[in-house]
């Protein structure tokens, strides 16, 4: 049976939590002041040992509401020593997706900067030496994602017999993403005897069973309603036809003078290619999904957080993990098929109690989606209507040639006859070379006579040899 944790939790600041004063000056350090609700009720239930099961929506500061306590509780381990027995795996994060396993490796070192703890992050993608030799030097925080912990288990290259606390960071997604398999191996290599927390944004009813049979009466912290969608983030659709989105795009990022905007596509192929398409349209552009090797996928993401790129087209394996504080605007260039992806998506705006903009782009097949994302964030999304520019869209040396639309409505600015270009000049005459039919020239009849090429009697016509004239 679980406890739940759902009063009004008063002010608080991070010094009342009793954590370590190392951890206390890397906060300060951090900016921080106030903790999130998620922090103010989960830091000091894990500091007190127990299981959680903690839900809050996306970019309200989950990874501090664990990785404090944790550090702290850990503290009484903490030692400079150089020998790596004496820096064993104490606290395990398992994370779904290579992003979020680096984002979290990085709030753990930020946090832990003035204490003596180590952490280490492997994950798929790239060169396991370096990942072996951190594992080997010791470190108290592991963070990984599931397949390539297996890796290093399999190679012997880490042990897990001291692990304390073990976290499911975005449970939910490990099941879609079908990890339950390899988090069962884990677990089984995990001390019984252990504290247990697992985070999400959302709770299906798959997760709460998971929760039921992996921890030991845990509080269950909702600091959020369930799939509920951030107040600070203003959502908006636009319904228009497929040849429209990409030109929908461009106008909106132009015309309001954004930088890292996220767009959001339903598959790899069809993220690289508006991705160059982009770029094509003046846009400075990247792509991240599956297909890209991990050091591409971090250079991306790199260039997108230095504010190098205005737009970062990205399938649903940034929508977790991805925690850029600043970013104006997401927009859906593909409604996702899972309603709850929608959930996540929107999450990368309006983090850090900043405001943000979620824009949906959907045409008539797709509103299917949006009923079903309505239904699920009980939220009617306003339907709107985008107007965009005769120009936008139009490829560097098209021509006058340009599909472009207006209210939902295709047009196209080339018609046949004489009309004139919009700058006044007439339209050049156009080459009908590759449109005539194919004659050959006298020179081409006459170089090789018909006599010039003896039939051998060896070479039997086509006919004879299909079959013919038998």
């Amino acid at each position: 049976m679980t406890e739940s944790s759902n009063t009004d939790t008063p002010t608080v600041t991070f010094s009342d939590f009793g954590l370590h004063p190392g951890l206390l000056q890397a906060v300060a350090a951090s900016g921080y002041t106030i903790p999130t609700p998620i922090q103010a009720q989960a830091i000091p239930v894990v500091i007190q040992g127990r299981d959680v099961m903690g839900a809050a929506q996306t970019g309200t500061g989950k990874t501090a509401a664990f990785a404090l306590p944790i550090l702290h509780r850990l503290m009484q381990y903490a030692n400079t020593s150089a020998s790596p027995a004496r820096h064993p795996v104490r606290a395990l994060i398992l994370t779904p997706t290579r992003e979020l396993a680096d984002q979290i490796s990085d709030s753990v070192v930020q946090y832990s900067q003035f204490v003596p703890l180590r952490s280490a992050v492997v994950f798929g993608g790239v060169d396991i030496g370096p990942q072996r030799d951190a594992l080997r030097r010791g470190c108290e925080v592991l963070i990984a994602t599931p397949g390539r912990l297996l890796d290093h288990l399999e190679q012997k290259n880490v042990n897990l017999s001291h692990v304390g606390v073990l976290v499911l960071d975005e449970a939910d997604r490990m099941l879609d993403m079908g990890f339950l398999p390899d988090l069962e191996r884990i677990v089984r290599l995990l001390p019984v005897t252990r504290q247990t927390l697992l985070f999400s944004a959302t709770f299906s009813n798959e997760i709460r069973k998971l929760g039921r049979g992996s921890l030991n009466s845990p509080v269950e912290i909702d600091v959020a309603e369930r799939n509920a969608t951030a107040e600070n983030v203003t959502q908006i659709a636009y319904p228009l036809s497929g040849a429209e989105k990409r030109a929908a795009v461009v106008h909106l990022v132009k015309s309001r003078g954004w930088n890292q905007v996220i767009v959001f596509s339903n598959t790899k192929i069809g993220t690289g290619r508006l991705a160059r398409q982009l770029v094509q349209d003046g846009i400075k552009a990247e792509s991240i999904h599956g297909d890209k090797s991990q050091i591409d996928r971090m250079k991306a993401l790199d260039a997108f957080k230095a504010g190098e790129l205005e737009v970062l087209v990205a399938t649903d394996v940034a929508a977790r993990g991805l925690d850029v504080v600043g970013v104006p605007c997401v927009i859906n260039y593909d409604l996702p098929h899972s309603a709850e992806d929608y959930v996540h998506r929107i999450g990368r705006t309006g983090r850090a109690g900043a405001s943000g903009e979620a824009i949906a782009l959907y045409t008539s097949d797709e509103e299917r989606y949006l009923f079903d994302i309505e239904k699920l964030i009980k939220t009617k999304i306003a339907r709107g209507e985008l107007s965009l520019p005769a120009h936008v869209g139009a490829r560097p040396g098209s021509g006058s040639r340009s599909t472009h639309a207006v209210n939902g409505r295709d047009r196209d600015r080339s018609r046949s006859g004489s009309r004139l270009h919009e700058g006044g000049s007439s339209r050049k005459p156009v080459d009908d070379f590759f449109s005539r039919p194919y004659v050959p020239s006298p020179s081409v009849k006459q170089s090789v006579p018909q006599a010039a090429v003896p039939r051998s009697a060896s070479h039997k016509p086509v006919g004879i040899l299909l079959g013919g004239n038998r």
